[in-house]
């Protein structure tokens, strides 16, 4: 179901029940799954590649060059997982010669007026509220939540099943299943409440909640607290993910709970 006021190339390829509203522009070199709907006043530039039953709406951008300087015309990818549904006036980057793509997850929910930059990658079943603004390169892990109005600085890292508060500025690395706030970013606990909907036990959410008491809770040397992790908690897979992403930070992680 294609109106007669969109515009379609005929390069592009739209798989069957594909709905496309009046006064949307779909350029060539763009793929879209069955069954996604796009709304009016959407463009699609090419390079997009878009899943099964998306919901695309009004005003959005998708696949545009990059804002960056040393784009160099270079053929990427803007890349939309199945399930996904992005609101009003998103704009979505394609990528650069850094990974030569943009990618956003499946069954994540991107609200109105969030902008995500080139060679972002957003896991499945994140939910960005509106009016982020993510800058480049930037990695949003699975099952992560950020809350309205935040701006996340470039090569930023944001864990699994995170929860950022509204309004922050990102400008560390948030590691996984923690609530992230105030300013400058602190620690604010571990996300108890996501992690259970998550199907995350409570045992495992207690188990998570001592890792962090010894992290950033206790005001020790992180290095030193992190060792003290490594020596004395069981090992599990939540607590080695813990280890490696704090210990793997480029950026450095957030502040803990006491600004230590």
């Amino acid at each position: 179901m294609i109106q007669s006021l969109s515009y379609i190339h005929p390069q592009a390829r739209l798989a069957e029940n594909v709905v496309v509203d009046p006064f949307t522009v779909i350029h060539h070199d763009v793929e879209i799954g069955e069954g996604t709907w796009i709304g009016s006043n959407v463009t699609i530039y090419p390079g997009a590649r878009i899943g099964k039953n998306c919901r695309i709406f009004p005003g959005a951008v998708i696949s545009a060059i990059p804002q960056d300087l040393k784009f160099d015309g270079e053929e990427t990818l803007a890349i939309v997982g199945d399930n996904t549904t992005i609101r009003e006036c998103v704009t979505i980057n394609r990528g650069t010669k850094d990974k030569f793509k943009t990618e956003v997850g499946s069954n994540c929910l991107i609200m109105a007026y969030t902008h995500l930059a080139h060679d972002c990658i957003v896991g499945n079943h994140v939910i960005i509220a509106n009016g982020v603004q993510v800058a480049g390169h930037v990695t949003i892990q699975d099952g992560a939540r950020i809350g309205g109005l935040s701006a996340i600085h470039q090569f930023g890292l944001v864990g699994r099943n995170v929860m950022i508060e509204g309004g922050s500025m990102v400008s560390k690395d948030v590691p996984p299943f923690v609530k992230a706030g105030r300013y400058p970013l602190t620690y604010e606990g571990v996300n108890s409440v996501g992690l259970r909907r998550s199907g995350f036990s409570n045992e495992k959410i207690t188990e998570i909640q001592d890792i962090y008491r010894v992290l950033f809770v206790h005001n020790r040397n992180l290095s030193k607290a992190l060792d003290l992790v490594e020596a004395e908690m069981t090992p599990s897979a939540e607590r080695d993910e813990i280890l490696a992403f704090i210990r793997g930070s480029e950026r450095g992680v957030l502040k803990g709970f006491n600004g230590k």
